[in-house]
């Protein structure tokens, strides 16, 4: 069939309505305050993070450095996916434009891809300062920490840019109705009434060379790790050096579980409960940003100090 009688075949339409929580819906403006604390404390959480590195100078370390990108990734996505879950929960804005919707899915890809490149920056962090201490500070420069962020970014962007365009091009009829309440391109393109084998495709790929590889890489990285610390003969040096990766040990786990868990229920569980779907992609864009400053304000020593000096004084 071509895209010609498609259209002529079917009402095209020119917003996509996002949705809320299906049979919640007379409980939205209660679960509007809840998801406000969340964006609120995602937000100064991570604010809180790049304030303290940015302003203490013994915290001007490779570590450090690599968190703050991690809070900046964070803060982004707070911040790109907060206009639509708010204003559904709060007032009921469901509805968004097409240009709108694209340019959304491509910060939320954009953002969560670089995510996973940090992750896998600081599990090269990690292994460097277990497995090669001595050479730590000539390998993990201020140049070459800068040169990892801008690959990563980088990367990121070339493997996103092209979503937007390859979704415009299409044609969408029927009920445009998303099952989130933000944009994602797995879920837009089902929406399309053209052929979006290419798209799937593509999807498959970045998936693929980019939390695919980053998280075999980490894997292989802690395996490194591991057996460097099983080689040394004092308990308390093996549990100190294991005890520095802890917290991105927790940052990788809440990132790649419910990111790995919402693409393999869009692709393949087509028979999971839609409010399945609906809470694990909650869990993949909130948790992580909400969880992160928490979990390494707990577990770092020195940004805990700093936080508690900064309430304290």
């Amino acid at each position: 069939m071509t895209l010609g009688s498609l259209e002529s075949n079917c009402n095209i339409s020119s917003t996509f309505l996002l949705s809320g929580i299906p049979g919640l819906e007379h409980m939205h403006i209660w679960i509007f305050i809840p998801l406000c604390l969340i964006y609120l404390v995602s937000i100064l959480g991570n604010c809180t993070i790049l304030f303290i590195i940015k302003t203490e100078p013994s915290l001007h370390e490779p570590m450090y450095l690599f968190l703050s990108m991690l809070a900046l990734t964070d803060l982004g996505l707070s911040l790109c996916t907060l206009p639509t879950v708010l204003g559904i929960f709060w007032i009921g804005a469901r509805d968004i434009g097409h240009d709108a919707c694209f340019a959304q899915l491509f910060f939320i890809h954009c953002l969560s891809f670089l995510e996973s490149s940090v992750l896998l920056s600081m599990a090269f962090d990690r292994f460097v300062a277990i497995c090669l201490p001595l050479h730590y500070a000539s390998i993990l420069t201020n140049t070459v920490i800068g040169r990892i962020g801008l690959v990563s970014l980088g990367r990121s962007v070339a493997l996103i840019f092209p979503l937007p365009f390859m979704l415009k091009r299409f044609p969408y009829c029927g009920s445009p109705v998303l099952s989130h309440s933000y944009c994602l391109h797995q879920e837009v393109m089902k929406l399309a009434c053209a052929d979006i084998k290419a798209n799937s495709i593509y999807g498959m790929f970045v998936i693929v060379s980019t939390v695919g590889i980053d998280s075999l890489l980490i894997l292989f990285s802690y395996a490194l790790i591991l057996r460097t610390v099983l080689s040394i003969a004092s308990k308390a040096e093996r549990f100190k050096a294991l005890n520095t990766c802890v917290s991105h040990i927790c940052a990788v786990l809440l990132f790649y579980t419910p990111m790995i868990g919402l693409s393999v229920i869009h692709r393949f569980g087509k028979q999971a409960p839609h409010l399945v779907q609906v809470i694990m992609g909650f869990v993949y864009l909130l948790f992580p940003p909400l969880m992160n400053p928490i979990v390494y304000s707990v577990k770092t020593k020195q940004i805990r100090d700093r936080i508690t000096h900064a309430f304290c004084c």
